[in-house]
């Protein structure tokens, strides 16, 4: 379950919420039984809670949208993707932090 300010991707609503977004998106790949995505899922929505209108934060469950998951070539969670303009313009594999999460999206 994911924070009042995180989007919920599916295969269904991805290129709606991620590709035509007119502003950057961070997109945290994860999955239900994944350890370290709980411990980077607190980080993920803190970003989400502190820049609402100026970046989008999402998540999107691998085993729910094996789609996606396979068009980005995800093979470990947690991943996470920045998207620009409707392209990926950044990626992180593993538990990171808030620092370097925000450098990917302002880079």
């Amino acid at each position: 379950m994911a924070g009042k300010n995180v989007i919920e991707l599916t295969d269904d609503n991805f290129d709606t919420e991620v590709t035509n977004s007119p502003i950057p998106v961070l997109v945290d790949f994860t999955a239900t039984w994944c350890g370290p995505c709980k411990m980077l899922a607190p980080i993920v929505e803190k970003i989400a809670d502190e820049n609402v209108g100026k970046y989008k934060v999402a998540k999107l469950d691998i085993d729910d949208a094996p789609k996606v998951t396979q068009r980005f070539g995800v093979r470990s969670v947690p991943t996470i993707l920045v998207f620009k303009g409707g392209a990926k313009a950044g990626q992180h594999v593993g538990v990171t932090n808030k620092e370097t999460l925000v450098k990917m999206l302002e880079a």
